[in-house]
Formats: structure tokens, C-alpha cells, sequence
């Protein structure tokens, strides 16, 4: 396959996911979407299931079983009612009997507590230390962040391999003589829900100036505006999901917010996959609304 071929089916399989989860509340219609991207059903479908191992309808179904999930842990005022519509189901009767297919108990059950050995699982995988880090002292800023555009290369798993995926986009930055930017992560998967080696971690570069750019072959994609809790934190590998655990079931419980079906993500000031010392210096911003 030529390579520009090659690209030309990543960044149709891309869109196509960033399209999955920007609309994961609504009826995705994949005509319509075949239609945008001028391009047959059947050739979306078999392009994207090359690219991430699994059609589009599983994909569209397991993400929105996995948004569910996490809004049933932080959303103590909507209803499972109120969750089912929020991530596109139009019966409760199938949201109650894919979940419970899912996750091996009922919403109620995951809603009562039944998340966090299963979470606590996820979580020992990824960590390098059994110590238990107290994230209570960290005091959160609410910022309201604008919209911002970037160039991606998305990455499957949350794993170390992220440094190959990061090292890839720092030489494209370096191809460009790109000087002013930042580092972000975005996370469209929650990794103390979704198995870590299915989550999309997605490398980003938001420039401040794209004049003269030599090379436009990266995709790009656009972070959405928003109000967002913004946590400050210094560490090391595996310490940043336990930071997200931290937030999603402690913090934001006890908050008084809820969250949102857009995603997090992360700023770094400091890059662990890119730091010689493996260290990293990081923003995390959780969507919030006031309710």
C-alpha cells in the first residue's frame, strides 16, 4: 500500500472515531457520516475496523456503555433515566440489559459502589508502586478554557508505549522548526473504566502559530470549549491514573458538580514520555457543569 494511501485510511478511520465521540449522545447516523466523508458505507466500515480491530456499531456501543459508566459514578443528581438518554439510548430497556452485559451488574449496582473494585483492578495494573498518594490537599481551579485545535496522533492503550507515540509527534514538531506550542493529552476514555489497553490516548500538539508549516500530514482535531476543573500535580508513571481515580470518585462526589460526555485532558509543562528523568509536571481539566 502507498503511503499516502495509508494515510488517507487513518485519517478516514480518525474522523470517523472523533466523530463517534463527539456526537456519542445523539443517534449516529452513518450514512450521514458516509455521506460527510464522501466515501461508501462499506468502505467506512471496513477502513475502520482495519484501523481499530472492531466495527463501528461495537465501537458506538462499548463507548457509550463506557461514558454511561462514569457519569452513573459522578452524576448523583441525574437518573439512570437521565444517564441512558445523555449517551443515546432511546430505551432504558436495552441501556439496563447492554450494561449489565457489560459490566456484570445492573446500573444500580455499579451506581451503589459496585465501580470501585472494579476500577481498583484497573488501577494496579498500571501502577509502579503500591504506595497510596493523598491527592486531598490538591485544590482545584474552575477555568473557563476556549476552544483549541491540534494536530494528533492517536495512540492505542494506556501503556508505556505512549513514549514511541509522543516521540513520533516531537520529531514532526522538529521537522517544522515548530517553537511555540503545547503538549497535551486528550483523554476520550476514562482508563479507570475502559480496559487500559482498549483506551484511546490521543498525543497533541496545539501550536500558537501555523504559518510555514512544512508538513501537513498529521490530522487535526478540535478541543472543545468549556468550564473545567483544572488539578496541578507532579509525578511519575502510573501516578496520573490515580489521580483520575482521586477526582472521578472522590473529588468530583463530593463537589457538588457533574461532569460531562466531552472529555478530559491533560497539559504538560513537563513530559514524563519525553523527560530523561521520567517525571512529569501536568494540568489535568475534568468538564464540569453547575448543577
Amino acid at each position: 500500500m502507498k503511503k499516502v494511501t495509508y494515510e488517507k485510511r487513518v485519517r478516514i478511520a480518525n474522523d470517523v472515531m472523533n466523530y463517534i465521540y463527539k456526537y456519542i449522545d445523539t443517534n449516529i447516523n452513518i450514512d450521514e457520516l458516509s455521506l460527510e466523508l464522501n466515501i461508501s458505507k462499506f468502505h467506512l466500515h471496513r477502513i475502520f475496523k482495519d484501523e481499530f480491530g472492531k466495527n463501528i456499531y461495537e465501537s458506538i456501543k462499548s463507548i457509550r456503555l463506557e461514558k454511561a459508566a462514569n457519569l452513573l459514578i459522578t452524576n448523583k443528581y441525574s437518573t439512570i433515566t437521565d444517564i441512558s438518554k445523555m449517551t443515546g439510548y432511546s430505551s432504558q430497556t436495552s441501556f439496563l440489559r447492554a450494561f449489565k452485559q457489560r459490566f456484570m451488574m445492573t446500573p444500580k449496582e455499579w451506581k451503589n459502589g459496585g465501580y470501585k473494585e472494579y476500577s481498583n483492578k484497573i488501577v494496579e495494573k498500571i501502577s509502579t508502586s503500591s504506595d497510596l498518594l493523598d491527592f486531598s490537599k490538591i485544590e482545584p481551579m474552575i477555568v473557563k478554557m476556549p476552544e483549541m485545535k491540534g494536530y494528533y496522533i492517536r495512540h492505542k492503550g494506556y501503556d508505556k508505549n505512549i513514549k514511541q507515540t509522543w516521540a513520533k509527534l516531537q520529531t514532526w514538531i522538529y521537522t517544522n522548526d515548530i517553537k511555540n506550542y503545547k503538549q497535551m493529552a486528550l483523554h476520550h476514555d476514562n482508563p479507570i473504566i475502559t480496559p487500559l489497553e482498549e483506551c484511546q490516548y490521543i498525543a497533541i500538539a496545539v501550536l500558537e502559530n501555523e504559518d510555514n508549516l512544512k508538513d501537513l500530514t498529521l490530522p487535526t482535531l478540535v478541543i472543545p470549549k468549556g468550564i473545567y476543573a483544572k488539578f496541578r500535580l507532579k509525578g511519575i508513571y502510573g501516578d496520573v491514573i490515580k489521580l483520575i481515580q482521586w477526582v472521578y470518585h472522590t473529588w468530583l462526589i463530593q463537589s457538588g458538580y457533574e461532569t460531562t460526555t466531552s472529555p478530559s485532558y491533560t497539559i504538560y509543562e513537563k513530559n514524563h514520555f519525553l523527560s530523561s528523568d521520567g517525571e512529569f509536571v501536568l494540568d489535568f481539566y475534568l468538564p464540569i457543569k453547575y448543577v
